[in-house]
């Protein structure tokens, strides 16, 4: 018996967490749906791929979201109110070549985010960018930490 409610406790503290997990993991999932398509691009001369958002993802823009990744420092490894987000590692990111342009965005913070090798939660509005090759396709405004590592 006291086997039994041992476990029932261990399931009710455990199964919250691996929930905001599966969360965390459904955004970076919905944010990948999407494909792309090359248009010619006037200003670069040549043909570039453009993204064409699912209409899950476009359901998306201008909403809150929570999402869990790491922090990409873009100048130093301090506290940054813009820097790139990634679902991966910095040793896995986008730039790296280890991963598409799904997998990161823009985030404009209000207050300083501090950089962390570690996955943190940050919230905020979701922007979606298919006309300015200059920019990542997703954009967090208004972005606040929500939970630091672990």
């Amino acid at each position: 018996m006291k086997n039994l409610l041992l476990y029932t406790l261990l399931a009710a503290l455990l199964i919250p967490s691996l929930d905001l997990q599966a969360q965390d993991n459904n955004v970076w999932n919905t944010l990948s749906k999407i494909t792309f398509k090359k248009e010619y691009d006037e200003m670069l001369g040549f043909k570039v791929d453009v993204p064409v958002f699912s209409e899950q993802v476009q359901k998306m823009e201008g909403k809150e979201i929570e999402i869990r990744g790491y922090v990409i420092p873009v100048e130093g490894y301090k506290s940054h109110k813009e820097f790139v987000f990634s679902a991966f590692p910095y040793n896995m990111c986008f730039f790296c070549g280890g991963a598409g342009p799904e997998t990161v965005m823009e985030v404009y913070a209000d207050e300083p985010i501090k950089y962390s090798p570690e996955p943190v939660t940050i919230r905020g509005t979701l922007e979606l960018n298919a006309s300015d090759v200059n920019r990542l396709i997703y954009a967090l405004n208004g972005a606040t930490l929500v939970k630091e590592s672990n």
